[in-house]
């Protein structure tokens, strides 16, 4: 089997694959990245690929699809002080902005609780 062939994996293992690479696709990482990305990701999931045959089931490890959510967030250390209060100053305005428009009964809104 030369290197590279995914004849040995699962149908399920390679729609995992091409979902996992189309959300590094969204997230701007060139298609070759994403494809070898994507498969490490799987393989690390599940092993390899799973050959048929019995004795060969084991465990899907789900730690590596969820570490990628947990990992972002660093950019945003490394911007100044004053680049981070500029951006949450625009967000608060928008969402005050937004909020003026409605103003009935949202989650703060106490009308009809009891306590």
């Amino acid at each position: 089997m030369p290197r590279g062939d995914k004849s040995s994996y699962t149908d399920k293992q390679k729609r995992q694959a091409e979902h996992i690479e189309e959300g590094y696709e969204e997230r701007g990482v060139s298609e070759d990245e994403a494809e070898k990305r994507a498969w490490a990701t799987v393989n690390k999931m599940t092993g390899g690929g799973k050959k048929s045959g019995s004795g060969r089931g084991k465990k899907v490890n789900k730690a590596p699809a969820k570490k990628g959510g947990k990992k972002g967030g660093k950019a945003a250390g490394k911007r100044s002080a004053a680049a981070k209060s500029s951006s949450g100053k625009k967000a608060a305005k928008t969402r005050s902005s937004k909020s003026g428009s409605s103003k009935s009964g949202g989650k703060g809104s106490s009308k009809g609780r009891s306590r």
